[in-house]
């Protein structure tokens, strides 16, 4: 077994550089959010797996950011959309403090997004859309898991799977529970990152002042 100092070693010495392409100041939309599609699209493109996910942070009811990855399910000029359990620990959190962060990370393509604003629900209609073009057993899911919560064992959950699958058997259409829905980042700064040599990235950074979109370079 590799004792921990190795393993500390091996990580130090963890390098590669980054070569495969710039990022200069005009190369992108003005609307960041269109920018942010555009890099997407790439990615997805490229075959990525997971081009969609995206790392969400809020702050906790004790004070401590927390992070998760969530899947991205709409992108327009305004933000980014994904869907959760209401009453899981980020919706908790979501409710007492609408300012979060988020980020997405493409390795092949060496590029990362940097995403802060404010957050709020969508329409009930917008969710109820969404959540009809589940899958089935994603749609019993969301019923059956009391996201965030403490349960006995995997059993717990796979009967509460099929209490549900149960309940639903006959049903067409299976209805929205009202605890899950969608959520929208409303962006106030994105930046955008492109690895380069020797350390010296490119990051081009967008901040809404005004209703407008300003854009400036960062140091790496």
């Amino acid at each position: 077994m590799t004792n921990s100092k190795n393993t500390i070693d091996d990580v130090t010495t963890l390098r590669r550089d980054y070569l495969q392409k710039t990022l200069h100041e005009g190369d992108l939309p003005q609307n960041p959010m269109d920018a942010l599609s555009l890099w997407l699209t790439d990615a997805i493109h490229l075959d990525a797996t997971d081009a969609n996910a995206m790392t969400l942070s809020t702050m906790s009811l004790e004070g401590y950011p927390t992070s998760r990855i969530v899947l991205a399910r709409g992108i327009s000029q305004s933000g980014v959309r994904f869907f959760t359990n209401y009453n899981s620990s980020k919706g908790l959190e979501i409710e007492q403090n609408q300012k979060v962060s988020a980020s997405f990370f493409w390795q092949q393509l060496e590029r990362q997004i940097r995403i802060q604003g404010t957050i709020s629900k969508i329409s009930a209609k917008e969710s109820d859309d969404y959540f009809s073009s589940r899958p089935r057993e994603s749609q019993i899911g969301a019923w059956a898991s009391p996201q965030s919560k403490i349960i006995k064992n995997r059993e717990e959950l796979e009967i509460s799977f099929q209490k549900f699958a149960k309940q639903f058997e006959n049903t067409k259409v299976i209805p929205r529970p009202p605890h899950w829905g969608g959520y929208q980042i409303f962006p106030i700064k994105v930046e955008f990152w492109q690895g380069r040599t020797s350390r010296l990235h490119d990051r081009l950074e967008a901040h809404l002042q005004n209703e407008q979109w300003h854009w400036q370079r960062l140091a790496p």
